[in-house]
């Protein structure tokens, strides 16, 4: 039996099935674990996230994952909180994070006539990424998050919502979504099929 093409990390903030749908309907086979060596010797990560910074980190923690995810060599990819996590701190509960993007992630400012949390489609432009091929510029994806990662030397992407924010992160082998890929239509599908031709 062949070693799946993807890993998926299993903790308490992964949105996964979505993830899982997503990967079969390009055809990649995944495997789904929080086994640390299983991690390691992954050829490529998916680090998906849902809900709130300081319980999802609190589960990393648990399994020593925190320990694990900043030396990971191989491709790997953070969604939405997952994303969030893999920054500096985030004010949603005072969190200290995993630090692989020395940045931080900020609660949304109020602006008159937006909503917070952001929920929808919004479009990325400015592109900066090979997780970016073949995808049109300002493309549509979907959002669902009240923080934010601000612009700076890791943005490969950007959108605007009250402010300009970056909409993906990418430091060597570490790729980062704010948006949810795994629901973002043919560019979210797009991305994973990008992600899944990254060179281990």
């Amino acid at each position: 039996m062949s070693m799946p093409q993807v890993t998926i990390i299993k903790y308490n903030a992964g949105n996964v099935m979505s993830v899982m749908y997503a990967l079969e309907r390009i055809g990649v086979s995944y495997e789904l674990t929080a086994d640390p060596e299983k991690i390691k010797a992954a050829e490529r990560i998916i680090f998906p996230g849902v809900g709130e910074a300081s319980t999802a980190m609190k589960s990393l923690v648990e399994n020593g994952l925190d320990q694990v995810i900043p030396d990971l060599k191989q491709p790997f990819l953070g969604t939405c909180v997952g994303m969030q996590l893999l920054c500096r701190h985030s004010e949603e509960g005072d969190t200290t994070c995993l630090g692989v993007f020395d940045t931080p992630i900020l609660r949304f400012p109020k602006k008159e006539g937006m909503k917070i949390p952001q929920t929808g489609w919004n479009n990325i432009f400015d592109y900066g990424s090979d997780l970016l091929k073949d995808i049109p510029e300002n493309a549509y994806v979907y959002y669902n998050h009240g923080f934010y990662a601000p612009l700076s030397e890791y943005t490969v992407a950007k959108t605007t919502y009250t402010l300009p924010y970056s909409g993906m992160l990418q430091k060597d082998n570490f790729y980062a979504c704010q948006f949810h890929s795994e629901i973002s239509g043919d560019v979210g599908e797009q991305i994973f099929k990008n992600f899944v031709k990254i060179k281990a």
